[in-house]
């Protein structure tokens, strides 16, 4: 399995983790996140984006928030963003907008956690593209380079608009593994390890 170079002070932050078979039996299995922060010194935090979710419906959390009109006049998708504040929302999306709660995370990607991304999409308007994930995931300081170095359960993998905001979400694992040129059937003969 490729090994991600991880030297002192290495960001991972704007890149994807991709989900090894060192995570099948767990929550991740499976899962590619959007890292949103990584630092040495203060841990990670990111958002699945490959895990849809079926309820809440926008509408619902639209109107559960006051934020009108209801129906939107457009629509995003949303996704379990993580284990971590599962009730809290954020909004993952291009960086052509930007408000209160904007948070950049490179040049081509925002992160918001504010309610008024949310109206101005439900007004039809905002970033090009969007998805609203709940809750996040996190890691404390080394505590993702653990996993990476020692355990196998991540792959590193650059992040696209055509992965993060695809509404294909059952393809993105694939997707995400083959920007870094590895064939999920590859892991098949890897795991069972003694």
């Amino acid at each position: 399995m490729p090994k991600i170079s991880m030297t002192s002070g290495h960001n991972l932050t704007g890149h994807l983790l991709v989900a090894t078979p060192a995570l099948m039996d767990t929550p991740f299995a499976r899962s590619v996140i959007y890292l949103c922060a990584h630092s040495a010194e203060d841990g990670a935090m990111g958002l699945v984006v490959n895990r849809r979710l079926s309820q809440p419906m926008l509408d619902d959390v639209l109107e559960q928030l006051g934020v009108a009109p209801v129906p939107p006049r457009r629509r995003i998708g949303i996704c379990a963003g993580g284990p971590v504040d599962s009730s809290r929302g954020f909004v993952l999306h291009s960086a052509d907008w930007e408000g209160n709660g904007s948070m950049a995370v490179n040049d081509s990607t925002t992160l918001t956690a504010s309610l008024d991304i949310l109206r101005v999409i439900a007004d039809g308007a905002g970033p090009q593209h969007a998805l609203l994930a709940m809750g996040h995931a996190s890691w404390e300081a080394g505590q993702l380079e653990d996993e990476i170095l020692r355990h196998n359960a991540w792959v590193s993998a650059p992040a696209t608009e055509d992965i993060i905001f695809s509404p294909d979400h059952a393809g993105k694992w694939r997707q995400a593994l083959a920007s870094v040129n590895i064939d999920p059937a590859w892991f098949s003969s890897c795991s069972g390890n003694a």
